[in-house]
């Protein structure tokens, strides 16, 4: 059998300084989504990170209420496809809703719900749209169930440290059910996640700052 060829890798000569997703995120086995298998997505509502990463899709959800005008710029910014956080915490009932129904006919691949949310406030959203549902779970003690039943599609593990073991216990009683989970920022972390059953790996990127006091640092160099 002959060896597989590398892949091509195609570059600009400005578009090469990308952010990139660590390797070991590529272990997983992805999420197939319309088609389109999501492994890594990158948790951030930076419109220049977004930009210029190669992370297969965006996990946009922030700390404040959502508003439309921010999704819909997020999503139109983005050439890869877009998770939206639609509420769950401080913002749920209707208004949880009405801002799923806007993600999806802004074009937004599916919609975030957080960990407080309600199983009927998911269900509201899950009869309103056709999109899949995603609801962020911290703990193992979360009925995973009851929000499989209210219409949740893919569970989002969020649990810091414990989010392997958290990952693990879920899928021992859901060996079928679609998990992204947050990878840490360590191969060992995320190997470690992905072992225990995530499908696919959401990664916070270093901030923008940051990013360029790297490239100050290399320009000083010069």
């Amino acid at each position: 059998m002959k060896n597989k060829p590398e892949m091509p890798k195609i570059e600009s000569r400005l578009r090469h300084n990308i952010l990139e997703m660590p390797k070991s995120i590529y272990e997983a086995s992805g999420i197939l989504v319309y088609g389109r298998r999501i492994k890594s997505l990158v948790f951030t509502t930076d419109i220049a990170i977004i930009r210029n990463c190669d992370a297969d899709a965006v996990l946009a959800v922030y700390p404040f209420t959502p508003q439309q005008i921010i999704g819909d710029a997020i999503i139109q910014a983005s050439y890869v496809p877009v998770f939206c956080g639609v509420g769950g915490g401080i913002t749920n009932g209707q208004r949880s809703v009405n801002l799923a129904k806007d993600a999806e006919m802004h074009g937004a691949m599916g919609v975030v719900m957080n960990a407080p949310v309600s199983n009927e406030n998911i269900r509201m959203v899950a009869e309103e749209i056709d999109a899949p549902v995603i609801v962020t779970v911290v703990s193992a003690d979360t009925d995973i169930q009851a929000r499989l039943d209210a219409g949740v599609s893919i569970l989002n593990v969020a649990g810091g440290p414990d989010t392997p073991e958290i990952v693990r216990k879920i899928r021992e009683k859901f060996p079928d059910v679609p998990i992204m989970a947050s990878g840490g920022n360590t191969d060992e972390f995320i190997r470690k996640t992905i072992e225990a059953g995530a499908n696919a790996i959401t990664y916070t990127p270093p901030s923008t700052n940051e990013l360029f006091k790297k490239l100050m640092a290399k320009y000083r160099e010069k």
